[in-house]
């Protein structure tokens, strides 16, 4: 079983080069406009306020504060919170970024409109007790949206994940099938979208399975 520390330092040490993968840093005009149009047609149309859990350096929550909402972003690195903070700023936009385990956000109270979170489960020990904490962070009738896959490599540019993370439950990713089983007794509406056959949102066409889940609790 994996650790938080050596989680956290692995993160951080993926923080500098994690944006140029196109898919995460969002650079190339036609990838950045892939994400925002698919973030348009799952958010609200109303301004709504938004926890992206796992957030890496931001790029989704730059998308999601472009589009009029708020944003909170957690992360467990600090180096990632770092970089989307900066990213924010950099764009004139607002947003609240939190050092935290995104299985268990440190948000308190508060509730939100939307939970997201992009290719975050596979690193978790226990997603099934992650995937009940987010629920009851939403309001009644709020979304949760899951981006999420099943791909041959989980570690970042060919570094090995932490050590036991091949005992992780989802390690590797997951099937749209396992997930909407796992997350059906949470919710009132489950849909799956895939994602594998829009190489625009990726940087290039995709083999393995990828796709949204997005749900109404």
């Amino acid at each position: 079983m994996t650790n938080s520390a050596a989680i956290t330092a692995y993160w951080d040490a993926a923080a500098d080069a994690f944006d140029e993968a196109p898919d995460h840093g969002l650079t190339t005009a036609h990838t950045r406009a892939a994400w925002a149009s698919r973030l348009a047609s799952w958010l609200p149309a109303t301004p709504a306020s938004v926890l992206d859990v796992g957030c890496g350096t931001g790029s989704l929550s730059r998308l999601v504060a472009e589009a009029g909402h708020q944003v909170t972003g957690v992360d467990l690195a600090p180096k990632m919170v770092e970089q989307a903070q900066g990213k924010l700023r950099a764009a004139g936009l607002e947003g609240r970024f939190l050092i935290g385990d995104a299985a268990d956000p440190p948000t308190g109270d508060e509730r939100y409109d939307v939970l997201l979170s992009r290719h975050l489960v596979w690193t978790l020990p226990d997603p099934q007790a992650a995937l009940h904490q987010w629920t009851v962070r939403l309001r009644p009738d709020g979304l949760l949206i899951l981006v999420e896959g099943r791909w041959r490599e989980a570690g970042q540019s060919g570094v090995p994940y932490v050590a036991g993370a091949e005992t992780l439950p989802w390690h590797g990713g997951v099937t749209a099938e396992e997930l909407t089983a796992a997350v059906r007794p949470l919710v009132t509406d489950v849909r799956v979208e895939a994602l594998s056959d829009d190489p625009d949102l990726w940087g290039g066409p995709v083999a393995d399975e990828r796709y949204a889940l997005i749900a109404r609790v």
